[in-house]
């Protein structure tokens, strides 16, 4: 029997003595036979959702590049590092926020953007945003999202939000996105940085399974006004000649068998196409061309191979939210951000999906913040799975800590409330581990509070 904790109707008291809270809800319920909606424990809740998704589903969420060495190393890189206990010290009371953007934050954690969330769940972005809400954890829209930000803001009006802005290769359809995230709501606009080269992802490629060939996390584009333009563009051209507005020789693609599979997929397409089209009716989404454009539209737009840190000027011209620039792992990249005037550094491998054997986060996170030396709030992520690795990052210099992956299990297994217990566990170890460290407050975590193995 699944255990029923209702969500905090003030998420920031929700960081005020969560693990004691947590641990005797848990306990209390024990007594009846109840048990936690998700594993507490990482691997257990990884593996749980493993048996919840869809092969193709875990292998995109919890896929890395290659041969997921680097998701290896971004795991084996927190054990190179030791909490040291510190008893004897008044830790009854302990605050886990901090100041990020201007704000005062009930925790130092913040929800990363992950893609197709639908994969895990139905209610997808939607259910993500009520649960980070519900905790008072900001939650980072991803562009590729499975709904669109303003039905997300609808779903959460009093959540925290940031956007997460992949770079397309229209610049129009980047302003559009930015001043849509703006009128939003979002506080904070982060560029992702190392996705303009989609990673050679080996479960993925092994099941021949990409959720965007299906119109899957592509809800921020189809319901963008720039992006049905540049659609009914394509369809325009389309029928108006084979050959390319460029006057280049059209590559023929390659026939697609039909099969059940295929048909699916078809049906799949024509049922999100009624944002591209006006039209709720998959018989004639069928039939029309736009929402396999959109797709077609989609994958030649996505992201551009071209973008230096000269382009990055131009974002200043389309929105008023502070920037933040997501993928910088190498100190001399920090440094540049810096020049460039950003307004945050969010240190990131991508969770190890982009490159393997690249060099883990946390390896690089004392360097950075080193040379950042407090000009700007340093996000950190990449192998973070539980509180312990919240408390290591914050006290190697990161201001604030994303988690991935271990909400999309919880989404994966419970929904809703499985996104929130899987954050809520984090949250609850990390307070723990703060008063086992003999400190009361996130602002007393340092390079002291640990030890080098």
């Amino acid at each position: 029997m699944a255990q029923s904790i209702d969500a905090p109707h003030d998420p920031a008291a929700s960081s005020r003595g969560i693990s004691r809270r947590t641990q005797s809800d848990i306990y209390r319920a024990g007594i009846s036979g109840t048990r936690p909606r998700v594993p507490v424990d990482v691997d257990a809740l990884e593996a749980a959702a493993a048996k919840a998704l869809s092969a193709e589903a875990f292998a995109y969420i919890a896929g890395g590049a290659g041969a997921e060495r680097t998701v290896a190393a971004n795991r084996a890189a927190f054990g190179r590092w030791q909490v040291w206990p510190r008893p004897l010290r008044d830790v009854s009371s302990r605050d886990l926020s901090i100041d990020f953007l201007g704000a005062r934050r009930p925790t130092p954690l913040l929800l990363a953007p992950l893609g197709v969330m639908e994969m895990a769940h139905h209610d997808a972005d939607l259910a993500v945003a009520r649960a980070a809400a519900s905790l008072g954890v900001p939650y980072t829209l991803s562009n590729q999202a499975s709904a669109a930000m303003e039905e997300v803001r609808d779903a959460a009006p009093a959540g925290s939000r940031l956007f997460q802005l992949y770079w397309s290769a229209s610049d129009e359809l980047n302003a559009s996105l930015l001043r849509r995230a703006e009128a939003s709501g979002c506080e904070a606009i982060v560029v992702t940085l190392d996705t303009h080269l989609l990673g050679w992802r080996t479960r993925d490629l092994d099941l021949a399974y990409l959720p965007f060939t299906r119109a899957m996390g592509i809800a921020q584009y189809t319901s963008d006004p720039v992006f049905q333009q540049l659609v009914r563009e394509r369809v325009r051209a389309s029928s108006d000649s084979a050959v390319p507005a460029s006057g280049d020789a059209a590559e023929p693609a390659p026939p697609v068998r039909i099969t059940p599979r295929a048909v699916a997929a078809g049906v799949r397409i024509a049922r999100k196409g009624s944002a591209i089209t006006g039209s709720s009716s998959v018989r004639e989404n069928l039939r029309s061309p736009l929402p396999r454009a959109a797709v077609e539209t989609f994958l030649d737009v996505f992201s551009t191979p071209a973008l230096t840190w000269a382009d990055l000027a131009k974002a200043r011209q389309w929105t008023t939210l502070p920037i933040i620039l997501k993928g910088i792992v190498h100190p001399d990249d920090a440094i540049r951000a810096l020049d460039a005037g950003v307004d945050g550094i969010w240190i990131s491998n991508h969770g190890g999906r982009q490159i393997d054997q690249s060099v883990p986060t946390l390896e690089v996170l004392p360097t950075i913040a080193e040379r950042v030396a407090g000009r700007v709030p340093i996000v950190f992520d990449s192998g973070v799975r539980q509180g312990s690795d919240v408390f290591i990052a914050l006290g190697l210099g990161a201001t604030a800590v994303a988690l991935g992956r271990p909400y999309a299990y919880g989404l994966g297994v419970a929904g809703e409330a499985g996104a929130a217990e899987a954050v809520r566990n984090v949250l609850a170890e990390l307070d723990i581990t703060l008063g086992l460290a003999g400190l009361t407050s996130i602002a007393e975590i340092d390079r002291h509070a640990l030890r080098e193995v």
